[in-house]
């Protein structure tokens, strides 16, 4: 058992009830032993390691950037700011906590898997290799799901295992994990042990920039763990011309549920990094948030502008959109704002943050449209709705481009059988793509 909520054993039984209750006749016997739990301190000497065969709880390691052109930035530097932070660790907590039903067909002589998922097509491929079978010997289905959010996009153990004790014993079986199973099991996200700094000219423009990420991935690499704080770090410096460039990125195992894509998936973490930075910056030199920004924006005649980890911008009005923003909430009024509220007792706060965000990763999604002997529509595509409403954005693209009333739009999603390919949602993907596709 490598973490709290590690899986020990899979009771299957006539009812909920009866399946706790045979749960608790089995007889495990635990021995207490020290653990790796901090993210700063899974290198530290003396930590207990996750994996001793390793000899060390370093997962992996990879670097970004001019290590030589950064240390020559930063030694010209009249200032350098340096920041140290924790991203917490979050648990995703969607409104519906995982679920699903498992069934051996016998006279196809296949499986049928119904689960809440960001994809029905990853899981079957997935599923497939897991049970050394050919895809078309598992069909899954995806329903309506009450939130994604990142985590439900990946193959957890209890998905295999409701499919094979329906085989086993001929009948369905149903998981569904309650909340604290959730807390306990699901991928988790964030938590990043952060050092970043940042040098600057005597006019406080940006000269250079040096991060190193402790990225903890808990006890186990998850689907897309090792994925997340690289894509994150490749979006490092933001919309800001940093003309160089030194990231150092490691994965560590630690006695915790493991980490994988939540909302965003590593590039939240990127722009608070950065936007917390360049704050930093701007009070150590005694500037305005707006003016520091101001001063080290990609200006728009450098596009296109390739960054420092080789993310290539066609476009960008950086500047044009602060100072929008500016007008627009009045921010030079503030102080009046903050006068009124401490007459009333209250507080009241003001915070800039600018960011690019790199989505809808590259790829395809496959679309197929069926007319219908009554006048109506079908779509069929890959993606899979969590509640963002992308069947009916579909539909009004197949309504406008069709002449056609959306009322006769039919969008069919969540089908391993009726699609043989797809890319499922995440990464905002399904209106770039799957629209496009559309």
């Amino acid at each position: 058992v490598n973490y709290v909520g590690d899986a020990v054993a899979f009771v299957v039984a006539d009812s909920r009830a009866l399946a706790q209750d045979a749960a608790e006749l089995i007889d495990v016997d635990y021995d207490g032993e020290d653990a790796a739990s901090g993210t700063a301190t899974a290198l530290a000497e003396g930590t207990p390691l996750v994996w001793p065969e390793l000899g060390s709880n370093r997962a992996f390691s990879y670097h970004m950037g001019d290590k030589k052109k950064s240390e020559a930035a930063f030694a010209k530097a009249a200032h350098v700011t340096r920041i140290e932070f924790v991203n917490n660790r979050l648990v995703c907590n969607y409104m519906e906590p995982r679920s699903a039903i498992g069934e051996w067909n016998v006279e196809e002589k296949r499986f049928v898997l119904t689960t809440g998922s960001q994809g029905v097509h990853s899981m079957q491929y997935i599923l497939a290799s897991v049970f050394k079978i050919k895809k078309d010997q598992l069909r899954v289905i995806t329903p309506d799901v009450g939130g994604g959010f990142g985590p439900k996009s990946f193959v957890y153990r209890e998905y295999p295992l409701v499919l094979e004790a329906a085989k086993r014993l001929g009948r369905p079986v149903k998981w569904a994990g309650d909340r604290t199973e959730h807390f306990l099991t699901d991928a988790q996200g964030r938590d990043n042990f952060v050092t970043a700094e940042m040098a600057l000219d005597k006019d406080g423009r940006f000269l250079g920039m040096k991060v190193d990420l402790l990225a903890n991935i808990g006890a186990y690499i998850s689907q897309y763990g090792p994925f997340i704080p690289y894509i994150g770090v490749t979006m490092s410096t933001g919309v800001y011309d940093i003309q160089a460039l030194d990231v150092s990125v490691t994965g560590l195992y630690t006695n915790t549920c493991p980490v994988d894509a939540y909302r965003g998936a590593g590039r939240p973490e990127a722009a608070f990094l950065l936007e917390k930075l360049v704050d930093a910056c701007a009070h150590d030199l005694g500037l305005p948030v707006e003016e520091i920004r101001r001063r080290n924006f990609i200006r728009p005649e450098q596009f296109p502008y390739r960054t420092q980890t080789g993310r290539l911008y066609d476009t960008g009005e950086f500047e044009g959109h602060m100072e929008r923003a500016i007008e627009q909430s009045e921010w030079k009024a503030f102080p009046e704002r903050l006068a009124q509220s401490k007459a009333g007792g209250k507080i009241r706060g003001l915070g800039m943050a600018t960011y690019i965000e790199a989505c809808a990763f590259p790829g395809s999604e496959p679309a197929f449209v069926e007319l219908n002997g009554d006048g109506t529509v079908t779509l069929k595509i890959g993606t899979q709705t969590n509640g963002q409403g992308h069947a009916t954005a579909y539909a009004q693209f197949l309504s406008e481009k069709l002449n056609l009333d959306i009322d006769k739009i039919h969008v069919r999603q969540g089908d391993t059988d009726e699609l043989k390919a797809g890319g499922g949602t995440g990464g905002s993907r399904s209106i770039p793509l799957g629209g496009v596709s559309a």
